[in-house]
């Protein structure tokens, strides 16, 4: 969450026709357009769907919605898609495409990315392209890095509403009215959604709002709409390092690197408080090397990157010894890289409205600050890069309260996260359950954020629960389990 983490036989569909179903006062619209990615061995279609930008304004101003349906190449293929959205909030959805002839599932049916309001590819994009460059100048500069981000993000926030934006209606449950608008143009009577992180709450406010045509839901490491992640994040993180830690001690009892390697930690970590550390660096093109002040949390920061990343994990509790050895120079210049020389990042203005108008709004910040009792080694971490005081300036309404309660439904759903994921831990799934009682519950062992979409034991696991969805899925109990 801090940075960050894929149609139908007789497709009238891809015809792109329009539904004559009307939507009160306006009719979502079908226009087709060229392809920004393909799938080489499956036959590809594009348009985009054009709705209202505010729904309670459904003749003002509309925007362009991108989406991309691959066809399976079987000719008897099951006629209910599977229909993708990414997460963030702010992550384009589009790319995937590319690959997904590789996705089992892709055998049997058809499958549709949709690209989210206000994100890369949509009409308009609510980028904030400053935000990266405001973030390396106040490290260049040694300014207040959250006064740096208010700042440019109130600038940012001027310019989207001058060039005519409704901040206020880039949220969920706009997000699942588009969704819903989607399968009423295609004319598609089934389907399947899938979701990861924050779209796995998105697929959950659709199966709220519009149930009637949903036949399965995968949630790939989600994060509940009804959840207030602010206010646990830190335990999330913590129960992270302790999983880290646990498999210390069951693989590496002999090794006198990894002993007791919890406790120095918390003591490393719980004594550098407010420490102040220092590297040279040589920013790209430049000449001159300046000197990055930074603090405990660039270097939890640093730990969390790899800890987030199912490549990365085996790797963190040897870079655990390195930092807490004080030999952190090399890793904090890769850290530094990775800020000085990063792209353009996820859609930042769509983040901060979707973000701050149904979590921060909600968000108890006593609760937050509360954590930092009980976890001292984790304080003044900057688990998320929207707080209150950002939310505060970018000022958007508080979505409606609705979307702060649990999702109940008998539509059958398979939940999966990895047992290190220091995002949305496997108690999300256990809430999510409980609502629904034909979901079933996956955890991957030894990974972390995303397990499903992203190796190939989930691949199948898709594949198999697409097929039967009331069947519990085939685990082997020790790289994956049911619970």
């Amino acid at each position: 969450m801090t940075k960050h983490i894929f149609l139908f036989t007789g497709f009238v569909i891809l015809s792109f026709g329009i539904s004559s179903a009307q939507h009160k006062t306006y009719t979502p619209k079908i226009e087709a357009c060229d392809c920004l990615f393909k799938n080489d061995s499956m036959k590809t279609r594009c348009a985009y769907l054009i709705v209202p930008e505010n729904r309670n304004k459904p003749t003002g101003k509309t925007i362009k919605l991108p989406f991309i349906v691959v066809e399976s190449n079987n000719p008897n293929k099951q006629k209910d898609p599977v229909l993708y959205t990414s997460g963030g909030p702010g992550a384009s959805s589009l790319r995937g495409v590319r690959f997904i002839n590789y996705r089992r599932f892709s055998k049997n049916r058809d499958y549709i990315a949709f690209e989210q309001r206000g994100t890369t590819y949509a009409q308009p994009c609510l980028s904030c392209d400053g935000i990266s460059e405001a973030i390396r100048d106040a490290y260049r500069k040694d300014l207040p890095l959250d006064s740096a981000l208010t700042k440019e993000a109130a600038r940012c926030r001027k310019k989207l509403i001058s060039d005519g934006n409704d901040l206020s209606a880039y949220n969920t449950i706009e997000n699942a009215a588009d969704i819903e608008d989607l399968r009423r143009a295609l004319n598609i009577d089934s389907l399947n959604l899938m979701g990861i992180s924050y779209s796995g709450g998105l697929m959950l406010t659709v199966l709220r709002n519009y149930p009637q045509h949903i036949r399965s839901v995968i949630l790939d490491s989600a994060l509940p709409g009804f959840i207030n992640y602010e206010e646990d994040a830190m335990f999330s993180i913590n129960a992270s390092f302790n999983k880290v830690f646990g498999n210390c001690v069951r693989d590496s009892t002999n090794n006198p690197l990894y002993a007791n390697l919890q406790q120095r930690f918390q003591q490393y970590f719980n004594s550098i408080a407010n420490t102040e550390f220092s590297i040279k660096y040589l920013e790209k093109g430049s000449t001159d090397s300046i000197i990055i002040k930074y603090h405990r949390s660039e270097l939890i920061d640093f730990l969390m990157n790899n800890l987030q990343d199912n490549g990365q994990l085996k790797n963190v509790p040897y870079l655990i010894t390195q930092v807490i050895a004080g030999k952190q120079q090399v890793y904090m210049k890769r850290y530094f890289d990775d800020i000085f020389n990063a792209g353009k990042s996820n859609t930042l203005g769509m983040r901060y409205s979707m973000y701050c108008s149904e979590q921060i709004q909600y968000a108890d910040q006593r609760l937050i600050d509360k954590q930092n009792d009980i976890f001292p080694y984790l304080v003044g971490y900057r688990f998320n890069n929207v707080n209150h005081p950002l939310c505060n300036c970018w000022n958007v309404k508080a979505v409606s309260p609705v979307a702060k309660t649990p999702v109940y439904s008998n539509v059958p759903a398979m939940l999966s996260t990895g047992d290190t994921d220091p995002y949305c831990p496997a108690f999300y799934n256990d809430v999510i359950h409980h609502y629904m009682p034909n979901s079933q519950r996956v955890l991957f062992t030894d990974k972390t954020h995303g397990p499903a979409l992203n190796t190939r034991e989930g691949d199948v696991l898709i594949a198999e629960f697409l097929d039967h969805p009331y069947k519990p899925v085939t685990v082997d109990g020790k790289k994956i389990t049911k619970w």
